[in-house]
């Protein structure tokens, strides 16, 4: 099982999950060109994408031009029931989808598997931006080994006891490092934005991911922790090395050290591999090849893009 970032931020964000030939979109915030040659970047291509889920309704996690592309190529969006509504309102695309019966929901209470032997847990999490979910996804290694996950966690304001026990023994972490509090409140922003990207349903700060991240740690078996991905950073209130800093000192005396990768607004991070080799030793990431540099194609229409 493979993860790549293929974009994160208020711009636009999605990754790519591949496992046995089958490729799963989380989120799908940018143009279908602009995730061709993302995908292009780091070894795939659309023929390698084969479903796709939505964390929620914010515009800079769909994009109609690339709703347009899953309906052209056949490919099935997943989403919740909730969702429906916004993207009946916003989306000239949607209700053709549902038409062509590609539209596939999955409730807060249950798994779903986009894919046999792919079992995805949703995750509900607190942001202002309707329904919103993060993700655990397994996959079994064989019929007597162990199942490899990957915990994923992004626009959420805030977290529980529910959230951290769902996160507990994944192989990678990907995980809201947003803001940090202090450029937050020295940013000259409108106080009420401030307020919202600063209250429990707004976004993780640097130190609550820290304090998540040192509490999945520490009550996960040892060693089972490999990768930690930084999402969703602040272009305005947040620097890569702060989160870096934070996420570092909640690891501090951890052996071995999880690898820490800090994804990006304007290019495709490393692919990464979940869980171990035959051989029992994490794979070398893949590094992208360089890409153009550019603003995600947002869709302007549905609030929250422009509120980082």
């Amino acid at each position: 099982m493979r993860f790549t970032v293929l974009a994160s931020g208020s711009a636009g964000n999605a990754s790519l999950l591949e496992t046995n030939g089958f490729g799963l979109l989380l989120d799908l915030g940018l143009g279908p060109r602009q995730l061709a040659a993302r995908l292009a970047a780091v070894g795939a291509s659309w023929q390698s994408v084969h479903a796709a889920v939505l964390t929620h309704t914010h515009s800079d996690h769909w994009n109609d031009r690339t709703l347009a592309h899953l309906l052209r190529r056949h490919v099935p969006l997943w989403c919740h029931p909730r969702h429906e509504p916004g993207l009946l309102e916003w989306s000239p695309i949607f209700p053709r989808m549902r038409e062509a019966r590609l539209v596939r929901h999955f409730e807060a209470s249950g798994d779903f598997e986009p894919a046999p032997g792919l079992r995805c847990r949703p995750l509900p999490v607190r942001h202002d931006g309707g329904p919103t979910f993060g993700f655990r996804v397994e996959e079994a290694s064989d019929l007597f080994g162990p199942s490899r996950a990957l915990g994923y966690a992004a626009d959420l304001g805030s977290w529980d006891a529910d959230l951290l026990a769902a996160l507990l023994d994944v192989d990678l972490l990907a995980l809201e490092f947003n803001h940090d509090v202090r450029m937050e409140q020295t940013s000259g922003r409108h106080p009420r934005l401030i307020a919202r990207v600063l209250g429990d349903h707004g976004h993780l700060s640097n130190a609550q991911a820290a304090a998540l991240l040192g509490e999945v740690l520490r009550r996960s078996s040892p060693g089972r922790l490999k990768h930690v991905v930084q999402l969703h950073l602040s272009r305005h209130c947040n620097r890569a090395e702060l989160a870096l800093e934070a996420a570092r000192a909640a690891l501090a005396g951890c052996e071995p050290m999880p690898q820490v990768y800090t994804a990006r607004q304007d290019e495709p991070g490393p692919t990464l591999h979940v869980g171990r080799s035959a051989n029992g030793t994490a794979p070398t990431p893949r590094r992208p090849r360089k890409t153009a540099r550019g603003a995600g194609s947002r869709h302007p229409m549905l609030p929250g893009v422009e509120w980082e």
